[in-house]
Parts: C-alpha cells; structure tokens; sequence
C-alpha cells in the first residue's frame, strides 16, 4: 500500500514557490570552521594530476575500445564493450562534473574540453548541465528547484531498478535534445539558465543531434550495431556505472534543509572505485568546498571530518542503508535516513561561517578608510573588510599587486574572500565563478555581472581606499 500523494517534483512547479517563501532559495548553507591558511593550500590546482587521470581514463577507453574491436565475433566481445561502456558512460560523469566546476585542471582550456567531450559522452547539453548543476548547488534537494533529484519521493522499486538501465531516460534526453535544436526549448530549461545563453543550447544540441544522425546513418549504410556500440548506445549500457555512484550521494536524506551534512552522503571506497569516480565520494566535502579540487578531497575530509556525519565505511554498507530507506520511503514519503550521527558544532545555524580573516575598517584622519595592515595579506590570499553594513573583499594578487572589490559575488552572494585566488582571478567559492581582479569582468559562469572595483594604496604599511567604486558608485 503506497502513502500520501507524491509531491510535484517539477522545477519551477509549485513546490518551487513553497521552496521560496521557507527561505531555502538561494540561502547560505552551513560550512564547518577550517583554518583559512589550509584551506588556501587545499584550494591550488595543477595541470599534472589531473592530466595524468585523464590521459589514463581515455587510455583505458581506447585499450577496452580496441579490444572490442578485433573481439567482434566472439564472447570476448561482451566484456570488452562492458567495459568500454562503464568507462564511456559510468566514469565519464565524473570528469564532466569536476571539469565543469573548472577545479580539476588550472588551465581553463583543458577543463573546458574534456567537460565538452564528456558532455556528450554522456549525452548532457553543456550549457544546459551547467546552469542545472549551478541550480543543484544553489539549492541542493531542494524540491521544486534542484533539477538533479533522482528519486522523487515515493518511488518505486520499478523506478529504482530502470534508473540502472535509462532505456527510457536516454531516449528522452535526446528527444529533449532535438527539441531545443530546432529551438523548442522548454521551461524547465528557461527557469534557471539566461536569455543570453540559450542560443548557445540551441547549436549545442544541433551539433548533438547531428553527430549522433551520422552515427545511426553510418549503421544503417553498413547494416551493423558497431558504430553505434561506440557513439551513442554506451550511455545506455555502461550508465549503470554512473548511476551506482550518484546513488550514494543524497539518495534517501532529507529534502528541503540547508546543511549539507543532512541531504548529502560521504563513502569510504576503494583506490578502484576512487578513480573512476574522482574521488566524488567525499560528496558532503564536495558540497561545503566546491573550490577545492578533487584530489585534494581526501586531505580536506581529515581536515573537517569531526564536524561531520561519520561517513559510511564502504559502498556495501551506504547501499543497505540507502536501499533500505528507499523502501520505507515507498509506503512513508516523509520518511528520512537518520542522520542523529551529525555532531554539534557552535553557531552551526549561522548564515556564514568565515574562513578569512575580517577586519572592520576604521576611518582615518584624510577620510580614507584603513582595511588594515598589508603585510597581513600573503600573494594568494585575500581578506574581509566590514564597513557598517557593506562587506568589500581584498585581495593580493600573485604578482603582489592589490585589489578591492566588492564583498559578495555577483551571481550567488557568496563571500569573495573566502574564494581563491588564481592569478588576477579571484573564483566563487560557491558556483566557481571568476572575477579578473583588474578590470572587475566576469570571466567564467556562473558569474556574468562585473563586480564594482574600489581604489586601494599603501600608506605606513597599512592599506587604505576612499572605498569610492572606480565607476563612480559611493559606499557608505
């Protein structure tokens, strides 16, 4: 006997309106203390890594790809594209996520093209993922506004078991596809990403559709399979992959709360296991500290675990418990996972937990505001300032050179200062945003409107401004 009616799932339904009036829209989340000196280490990205990662999850690709090949024919065939398939469409998500935040590499450039190339391994519109997993973070289990929610409660064990196998998923995400290439995009779609980035969906799709039309035309002239074994069918059979992994992520927590540590789940795995998946286990880490790249995960989980739900000690265990909640949430949507485990940590309902250092700027005697002394400020780092009500960032950028801005990101509020500096960029610590510290532009989405810059200069060793935006604009 199923219980109460489900609720309405759909992004920007009426859920969404409930969502906003409770406060969970775009709100602060809680973020467990950690000292900003190593949080700035755990922050630095490098080429290497995550090179080397890549290059060996394509290399595997390519040996399994071979091996299909001259395997057709035989058993050996069916093993060979399995696991092709996992790789393809299962350990594919991982670096389309990480690529997509911008953390995995320091170069934009190589981020960018494997986020693309596996976008479409997996079948994901770009500009579309993007802005949804923008939401995702945003408002994380959120009914009515995260888009990412797997199982709506209650569901099925049917549903559970063809989210393993997306014979239906697959065909509507590229029917969804085709929809938006020839212009018909729909209003999910239009509910959370710009006016002005939807032409970029429009030609994403179209070259989608028309990859996978030459695919399926060169199957039919050849009348074989095998092309489409290769491009296309892996996100069907090697999905299963992925979807064991993004299970263990929030399946079975709570809805509707804005702490982490209640709607997202942590997972002990195997260096295997860690691999494919990038280390995407430390998932409540991930959520509270999207800046800091995945390799570094497992160094920050040592660094914030005693805040933390102890995690589950390895994937058998997350799975009994998910899949037993999943059940009891088939006959009781409003049930819950406990999560009695979550510690007590002081001011845990606060709306932001600072990670740098603060200063309240004191006016000096020729007017100028002091943000106090500079060789406080490593190359890297950056600082709170408070003035009144008005909260302004500080920043010194690599080369040494200083730069003022206004304290709250463009796009979703969050404190600048507890971002991190890359170069003349300053990035977002809750989207991965960036800001170029010179001119105020904003170079990377989520982030689109320029932040207001602010004169500073050095003066008996302390930093000080007029706090006079270079555009004309007056602070109090």
């Amino acid at each position: 006997m199923v219980g109460p009616a489900a609720r309405d799932y759909r992004v920007g339904g009426p859920e969404a309106d409930r969502a906003a009036s409770s406060g969970l829209v775009e709100a602060e989340w809680f973020r467990p203390p950690i000292e900003p000196e190593r949080l700035r280490e755990l922050q630095i990205r490098g080429n290497f890594r995550a090179a080397t990662d890549t290059i060996t999850w394509l290399g595997l690709l390519g040996g399994f790809g071979y091996l299909a090949f001259i395997s057709l024919g035989t058993w050996w065939a069916i093993p060979a594209f399995a696991a092709y398939g996992a790789l393809y469409g299962g350990a594919g998500d991982s670096r389309w996520h990480e690529c997509g935040h911008g953390t995995a590499f320091k170069a934009k450039w190589l981020n960018d093209v494997v986020y693309y190339l596996a976008s479409f391994m997996l079948l994901r519109q770009p500009t579309l993922w993007r802005w949804s997993h923008v939401r995702h973070h945003t408002d994380t289990i959120v009914v009515g506004r995260d888009a990412e929610i797997i199982f709506p409660r209650p569901s099925s064990p049917t549903s559970v078991a063809l989210v393993f196998v997306p014979l239906l998923n697959v065909p509507k995400m590229v029917v969804r596809t085709a929809q938006h290439a020839v212009g018909r995009i729909d209003d999910e779609a239009r509910s959370f990403i710009p006016a002005d980035e939807l032409p970029k969906l429009k030609w994403e799709s179209r070259v989608y559709i028309a990859i996978l039309a030459g695919t399926t035309a060169w199957s039919l002239a050849a009348w074989t399979i095998v092309p489409l074994l290769y491009i296309g069918l892996p996100t069907v059979y090697g999905a299963w992959l992925m979807v064991f992994f993004a299970l263990t992520q929030h399946a079975g927590l709570r809805e509707d709360v804005l702490d982490h540590r209640l709607n997202t789940r942590t997972v002990y795995m195997n260096p295997v296991f860690r691999f494919l998946y990038s280390n995407m286990n430390y998932h409540v880490e991930h959520h509270i500290f999207p800046t800091v790249p995945y390799y570094a995960l497992p160094a920050l989980h040592q660094e914030v675990k005693a805040h933390l739900a102890p995690p589950s000690p390895n994937t058998w265990t997350a799975y009994r418990h998910i899949l037993s909640t999943l059940r009891r949430q088939w006959r009781d949507p409003a049930y819950d996972e406990s999560r009695d485990d979550v510690p007590a940590v002081p001011d845990a309902d606060r709306a932001f937990v600072n990670t740098g250092h603060t200063v309240w700027a004191g006016d000096r005697h020729d007017g100028l505001f002091d943000l106090g002394p500079a060789s406080a400020l490593a190359p890297g780092s950056a600082r709170q300032v408070e003035v009144g009500d008005e909260a302004y960032a500080l920043f010194r950028m690599n080369d040494g050179t200083l730069a003022c801005t206004e304290g709250l990101c463009t796009h979703g509020q969050a404190y600048l200062a507890e971002g991190v500096v890359l170069d003349c960029l300053v990035e977002c610590p809750k989207h991965n945003g960036r800001f170029d510290l010179r001119t105020g532009e904003a170079v990377r989405h989520p982030a689109t409107d320029p932040l207001a810059l602010y004169p500073v200069e050095i003066r008996n060793g302390r930093v000080v401004s007029s706090l006079e935006s270079l555009s004309g604009e007056t602070q109090p």
